[in-house]
């Protein structure tokens, strides 16, 4: 069996600084009784008036450094689905959020996010190793993911793999 495990993701940068804890902006800790739904459609409200909004179907959430610290609810992660992120480029991120991210089939990647402006377009080659703002002229090198984070998410996140792959045993693709 061959599995494309290959990830591009293209869409508008929406910037966000440093140290968002995601616990505090994508739950429902402090929107007591509200769904994932309603958490989406005021996400990051209290850092950016209107940010949710102005997400589109694919967008990518670039942020500095240590995003979603302090983070261990996956509903943070289930919001941004929600809101129709594409995926995340951040300086650095909370270890339990990453994780989070990937246990639940949403691509983030580290890289140096200096010269990236509120909405370029920026694109996101999870093999390859590469996050490129082409109209800007950057391209970073960052590591690629692993092919089993690549499978995880191609999947939908660890759940769905599992049902697939109850051995644990990632579709050989010869990309690595």
């Amino acid at each position: 069996m061959s599995v494309n495990l290959i990830m591009n993701i293209r869409g508008r940068a929406h910037l966000l600084g440093d140290g968002i804890n995601t616990d505090i902006h994508c739950s429902s800790k402090y929107h007591p009784g509200r769904d994932n739904a309603y958490v989406a459609l005021h996400a990051f409200e209290r850092l950016v008036p209107g940010f949710a909004a102005r997400i589109k179907p694919g967008d990518v959430i670039v942020a500095g450094r240590n995003f979603g610290n302090n983070s261990s609810r996956e509903q943070a992660v289930h919001v941004l689905h929600a809101m129709k992120v594409g995926g995340i480029v951040a300086a650095s991120f909370g270890r339990q959020f990453f994780r989070n991210c990937i246990n639940n089939g949403l691509p983030g990647v580290e890289c140096d996010i200096a010269g990236v402006e509120q909405g370029d377009e920026i694109e996101i080659d999870l093999a390859g190793g590469r996050v490129a703002v082409p109209a800007r002229g950057i391209v970073r090198e960052v590591p690629p993911l692993p092919e089993a984070a690549r499978a995880i998410l191609a999947a939908g996140g660890l759940i769905p793999f599992l049902k697939a792959h109850p051995d644990w045993a990632a579709p050989v693709t010869g990309d690595r």
